[in-house]
């Protein structure tokens, strides 16, 4: 009898400690994702690390690294495929950056194995900027099953997730995005130029850097530096933490950065970069982190304002910089 309840009291105290170590696992990943989305208007679209691993095995869930081909072939998280802002690109105008048609993003998908049943689960080692554009693309034409990487590679690696450098076979599929595609997050040259000057409210926010907004530097691709008129500068890098996890900053945090536009979230909104990447991560903080109502992104950006002559811009200082 003794030799029986030492059995029962021992086999207790096992099972008690497996609870406990499965209480310190919750406990170091839990805290962490209450406190980045907890509160935002929405986490629909946002993914931490922890929570990709119950995923990662299961059926119709993609994972795709949206870095350039040799930032991929060094490492990736394992079974990812890779996608780089070219693949999603309009090569039919004079300059580049544009988003791609309905049939190419189509052909790319069913090229890559993508199904109408897939979740894609994006990442990139830049703080989701680089994902965030392809998330906008899709938003655009309705497509909705899309999620960032909350820190992307760096946050994956934190928490010991696999990664490896093999490239991943796939099996081409017939991928169809909506019939419909709202662009509810688009605004065009024309479209923002009849803003501009009909004097209507609305706030224009450059999400580049001081450098590019005084014209002061001018990047590759762009015709001449400077900005577009009336423009207010927030530098898309501020809304994640930068320099440490590359996650989004909490909700508070967002709306004291974002209440420097001193405008209510119906007002109407035209973010912009350089070639519509960097005003897309922005645009993902302000309408599914922050809950604004009426942004756009307008999708060539810079680069295509530059390009035409008869379109007014402003310059605070003399280039010095082209690179």
């Amino acid at each position: 009898m003794i030799y029986r309840n030492s059995i029962i009291i021992m086999l207790g105290v096992f099972i008690l400690s497996c609870n406990k170590s499965k209480e310190k696992i919750q406990e170091k990943f839990t805290p962490e994702i209450e406190i980045n989305t907890k509160r935002y208007y929405s986490s629909e679209h946002l993914i931490e690390a922890e929570e990709l691993f119950s995923l990662l095995e299961k059926e119709n869930i993609k994972v795709i690294d949206f870095r350039k081909e040799q930032n991929y072939n060094k490492e990736h998280i394992s079974g990812a495929i890779n996608i780089w802002r070219t693949d999603i690109e309009d090569k039919s105008y004079p300059y580049k950056g544009m988003m791609a048609k309905r049939q190419q993003i189509e052909a790319l998908f069913s090229k890559l194995g993508i199904t109408n049943k897939d979740t894609l689960i994006l990442y990139d080692d830049r703080g989701a900027c680089d994902a965030a554009r392809l998330w906008w693309v899709l938003k655009n034409y309705d497509f909705e099953s899309v999620k960032l990487l909350n820190g992307g590679l760096k946050a994956w690696k934190k928490v010991e997730g696999p990664t490896n450098d093999e490239k991943v076979s796939t099996i081409t599929s017939n991928f169809k995005l909506p019939e419909d595609g709202s662009f509810r997050l688009w605004i065009g040259k024309e479209e923002t130029n009849n803003i501009l000057t009909s004097g209507k409210n609305h706030i224009i926010l450059d999400t580049r850097n001081m450098e590019e907004f005084s014209g002061e530097r001018q990047k590759i691709g762009a015709t001449k530096a400077g900005k577009i008129p009336n423009s207010i500068l927030i530098d898309w890098a501020v809304a994640i933490d930068y320099n440490g996890t590359q996650k989004f900053k909490s909700f508070d945090q967002l709306e004291q950065i974002y209440s420097r536009m001193a405008v209510s979230k119906n007002d109407a909104i035209i973010t912009y970069c350089h070639s519509g990447v960097r005003s897309a991560h922005t645009t993902f903080v302000l309408t599914e982190l922050l809950g604004y109502k009426n942004v756009k992104n307008y999708d060539g950006s810079w680069v295509e304002w530059s390009y035409f002559d008869e379109l007014p811009y402003e310059q605070d200082s003399v280039t010095t910089i082209k690179r």
